[in-house]
């Protein structure tokens, strides 16, 4: 017997199915390029295969921050597609640099703090147990926040207003090598990680604490929008309806992301 769940889920594949077959007649064996927020990583390195099987399209994807790659189109970089957060989507088309109309917000994700795999997870389930894991903590780390890293950038106003700010300065690595966030953790370098939900889950060499309290939880809405001097707007306008379907959300809800 079906579940309601597994009916849902047999419907939402169908839906995902019959879309992709439909963007066949669209445009035939384009090159997608994507400039994205790396937040997206872990559900992108999923659809994006099934996509591509589904498809004659090919898609090639950039990651970075998404201040980075909202700064790449804006300064006119050659792409196709640019996922990044809802404001800066909405800023681009606002400039001509995103087709008026095409921008979809996708889901939203959360702040998450990480440590070494296997090591003790300090408590951070209240507002106040975090300040005393920060206090107590001997270091942390974070993306660059110059590189327009979110996560970074908003840490670095909620421990001011939480003022601890002065008291974590001295013990607070800013990574330039995206990789190193991660990296730096898993050798124990650095004792705590902060990092988006989706990546911290997907990593290697390190475990998920938790999310940040909730009344100092900050959220990224990533949203995409077809770029202004694409080539392949068609096959970029399939692309796009496919990473917002009912079934590719179901992947974003699995990898911890949240309805928009």
């Amino acid at each position: 017997m079906f579940t309601a769940s597994r009916v849902a889920k047999k419907a939402s594949a169908i839906f995902f199915f019959l879309l992709v077959a439909g963007g066949r007649d669209v445009a035939s064996s384009a090159e997608i390029r994507v400039l994205s927020g790396s937040g997206v990583q872990p559900v992108m390195n999923e659809l994006i295969p099934q996509f591509e099987r589904a498809s004659d399209h090919k898609v090639t994807f950039e990651y970075g921050t998404v201040g980075g790659m909202a700064e790449r189109v804006r300064s006119g970089e050659v792409a196709d597609l640019v996922i990044a957060s809802g404001p800066q989507i909405g800023s681009l088309e606002q400039q001509g640099k995103v087709v008026l109309g095409s921008r979809t917000d996708l889901a939203k994700i959360g702040i998450g703090i990480f440590v070494r795999k296997g090591a003790s997870k300090p408590d951070i389930s209240s507002v106040e147990a975090f300040k005393r894991t920060m206090l107590a903590a001997k270091s942390i780390g974070w993306n660059d926040p110059a590189a327009g890293a979110p996560v970074s950038i908003y840490m670095l106003d909620a421990l001011e207003r939480l003022g601890i700010a002065a008291e974590m300065k001295g013990k607070t690595t800013a990574f330039t090598q995206r990789s190193e966030r991660f990296e730096a953790v898993a050798r124990g370098d650095v004792e705590i990680g902060f990092n988006q939900i989706s990546e911290i889950v997907a990593a290697t060499g390190v475990d998920l604490v938790g999310p940040l309290p909730e009344p100092i939880q900050h959220y990224t809405l990533f949203a995409a929008g077809i770029v202004s001097g694409s080539t392949n707007k068609e096959a970029a306008k399939a692309f796009l309806e496919f990473i917002a379907s009912p079934a590719a959300k179901d992947v974003m809800n699995a990898k911890g992301f949240e309805a928009p």
